[in-house]
């Protein structure tokens, strides 16, 4: 049986806020730890939205 989808809990975008750096990287360190390689790691931080961000200098 599927699960029904509802709007009422949904978060709109402009409502979201930034997880602190501090956070981030801790959210990384288990991410990696728990990842069976590179690339899922990668995949696993981009759906999460804390990926390694590009350093431009």
């Amino acid at each position: 049986m599927a699960a029904k989808t509802t709007t009422e809990n949904d978060i709109a975008d402009e409502e979201l806020e930034p997880v602190a750096d501090e956070t981030a990287r801790q959210a990384q360190r288990v991410v990696a730890a728990y990842a069976t390689d590179a690339d899922e790691c990668r995949m696993l931080l981009s759906m999460l939205g804390i990926g390694p961000s590009a350093k431009i200098d």
